[in-house]
This record gives C-alpha cells, sequence and structure tokens, in this order.
C-alpha cells in the first residue's frame, strides 16, 4: 500500500510540472506577442503619414498593404490556433480602401489584441490538439501560433526596407 501511495505522489508531481511548465509557456507566449506588439507599433509610427502608399517596386505590396497583409494574417492563423472567431474575413484589411497610418495603425493593432486575447483564454493542454492550418497543414495549436509569430515578424521586417527609402529610420531591434 505504501508503495502505491508513493508511486500515486510520483505521478501527481509529475502531472503538477508538465502543467506548470505548460503554463509557463502560455505565459512566455503572451509576453513575445505583447513585445511584438509594441515593436510593430514602433514600426508604424517610424513610417511618415505621407509614405504608407510607397511600393518599392510596382510588383510589390504598398507599406500599408503590407502591414494590412500581416494582420489579415494573425487573425487567420490565430483563429484556427485558439478557436476564436475572426473578426475580419480573410484578406478583407488589405482589400480596404482606407490606407491611412491612423487606419492601419488601429487594423494591425487590434489584430495583434486578437492574438493575445485568444491565447490567454488556451488552456495548457490546448497547446498540443492538432488543427488543421488553411484545411490543409496538419499540426499542433502552438505550432500554429509560431508559424503566425514567424509570419508577422517577416513581413514586419520587410517594413524596414520601405521606412528607409521613405527617409526616416526604423526602430532598433527590440529581442528582449
Amino acid at each position: 500500500m505504501k508503495i502505491i501511495k508513493q508511486f500515486s505522489l510520483l505521478v501527481l508531481l509529475m502531472f503538477s510540472i508538465v502543467t506548470a511548465k505548460a503554463q509557463t509557456a502560455l505565459e512566455k507566449t503572451v509576453a513575445d506577442w505583447e513585445r511584438a506588439k509594441t515593436y510593430t507599433k514602433e514600426y508604424l509610427d517610424a513610417m511618415p503619414e505621407g509614405s504608407f502608399s510607397l511600393k518599392p517596386t510596382p510588383q510589390m505590396r504598398s507599406f500599408a498593404d503590407q502591414f494590412f497583409h500581416l494582420a489579415d494574417a494573425n487573425y487567420a492563423f490565430a483563429s484556427t490556433a485558439t478557436d476564436e472567431k475572426s473578426p475580419v474575413a480573410m484578406g478583407s484589411l488589405e482589400k480596404g480602401t482606407d490606407k491611412s497610418k491612423a487606419t492601419v495603425t488601429k487594423d494591425v493593432l487590434a489584430s495583434y489584441d486578437f492574438v493575445i486575447a485568444g491565447i490567454k483564454k488556451m488552456s495548457a493542454e490546448k497547446l498540443s490538439e492538432k488543427v488543421k492550418l488553411f484545411g490543409k497543414f496538419e499540426m499542433t495549436r502552438e505550432d500554429a501560433l509560431n508559424k503566425c509569430f514567424e509570419h508577422q515578424t517577416h513581413h514586419r521586417g520587410q517594413g524596414t526596407v520601405y521606412i528607409r527609402l521613405a527617409g526616416a529610420t526604423p526602430p532598433a531591434e527590440k529581442l528582449f
């Protein structure tokens, strides 16, 4: 009987450690997204108002569309990862007509709020559940959030070139 109690206690302890570790992963994910939101706002703030329509080449997106694309994807990835219904249709922000600095900033930051709120509602166990991203890529919810983070980082980084072409200075790196 003593061995069964000790074994039960060991199992309970191991479960507690795994749960605490997963909760820490959720908290870290939220902190990373909050940092990314702040960093993205710095990019939007750095771009002069009159340069949101800037396109480095005719084939490329404008600065506004680059960040609307980032926001559209934040909604799409995160809605799958968190099971929260996206308040915007896929690609609708980029297809919009108001490309002003105020609108882009408001809509892009709202996409980060959506991601962060969705993550905060998740349980640690939910991170390991499988989902189909865009109906074809099977992965865990955590992997979907990681892909989303990678995507927004990529497009925000592209904004550096746009800001430099506009004669402004992009924000310093914000890894921590």
